[in-house]
C-alpha cells in the first residue's frame, strides 16, 4: 500500500484520490470499440461535483498545446493515459501526424487529460509538473511505458515507477513530490476534466476535436483525409 510513502505525500494522495471518486466513476467497455468507454456516477450526471468546485478558489489549470498557435487546424484530443487504445494512437497515428502536419506548422495539437481512475490522474500531474515544455516528451515515455507503470500492482508501485519516468525527464523527487501533494491543483483538474468533457460529449478515449468537430479514435489515413480536406478550404 501507501505506507512506506513519507506522510505528507501519503496523505495527499489519498486525498487526491477521494476527489477523483467523489465525482467521476469510469469504467472500460467490454466491446472493444477502439475506445475506452466510460460510465458517468450519478454526481457526475447530476454535477454536482462540478458545482462545488466552481464555489471553490481553484487554481487555473492551462490547455498545454504544441505546433503553430495560429495554425489553421485545431485537434484536441481528449485521451487518458491509463487508456491502451490511446497509448496504440500514440505509437501509431501520432508521430506521423507530428511530423506532417504539426511540425509543418498546418496543426495545433492540445491534449486534454481524461481520468479513468486515479492512476490517470497522478500521470497527468507528474506530466504537467514538467510544464508545457516538457509535458509532451512525459506524455510520450507515459504511453511507451504504460503497461509497465499501470500494472505495477500497488499504489506505491504505480508511484514509484512513474517518479522513475519524471526522473528521466528531468523532474526532481522534491518537484514531482509537490506537484502530486497539490490538493488544489487536483481539485482543479478534476473539475476542469468533467467541465470539458461534459460540454464536447465525450464518452470515449481517445476522442478528437477537429476544429470543433467530435471524431472517434482512427487510423493515420483516415487522420489525414481529415486534415486534407479542411486544409482545402
Amino acid at each position: 500500500m501507501l505506507k512506506s510513502l513519507p506522510s505528507t505525500l501519503r496523505a495527499a494522495l489519498l486525498v487526491v484520490g477521494a476527489l477523483m471518486w467523489a465525482g467521476t466513476v469510469a469504467t472500460a467497455a467490454q466491446a472493444d470499440t477502439g475506445q475506452t468507454k466510460v460510465a458517468q456516477s450519478e454526481a457526475t450526471q447530476n454535477g454536482a461535483a462540478a458545482k462545488a468546485d466552481a464555489k471553490a478558489k481553484l487554481p487555473a489549470v492551462p490547455d498545454y498545446s504544441e505546433g503553430n498557435p495560429n495554425a489553421p487546424i485545431h485537434v484536441i484530443e481528449y485521451g487518458a493515459f491509463t487508456c491502451p487504445h490511446c497509448a496504440e494512437f500514440h505509437a501509431t497515428v501520432y508521430p506521423k501526424l507530428k511530423k506532417n502536419y504539426i511540425d509543418t506548422g498546418k496543426v495545433k495539437f492540445t491534449f486534454r487529460a481524461f481520468f479513468f481512475n486515479r492512476y490517470g490522474l497522478w500521470a497527468d500531474m507528474i506530466a504537467r509538473c514538467g510544464g508545457e515544455q516538457r509535458f509532451f516528451g512525459i506524455a510520450d515515455m507515459l504511453y511507451d511505458q504504460q503497461p509497465d507503470w499501470v500494472g505495477a500492482g500497488s499504489p506505491e508501485k504505480v508511484i514509484a515507477k512513474l517518479k522513475t519516468i519524471g526522473r528521466s525527464a528531468g523532474l526532481t523527487d522534491g518537484q514531482m513530490d509537490q506537484c502530486l501533494k497539490d490538493g488544489p491543483m487536483a481539485q482543479a483538474m478534476v473539475a476542469k476534466f468533467q467541465k470539458e468533457s461534459a460540454a464536447d460529449k465525450i464518452d470515449g478515449t481517445p476522442t478528437f476535436m477537429i476544429n470543433g468537430k467530435k471524431y472517434s479514435n482512427m487510423d493515420y489515413a483516415a487522420f489525414s483525409k481529415i486534415l486534407d480536406g479542411l486544409l482545402k478550404k
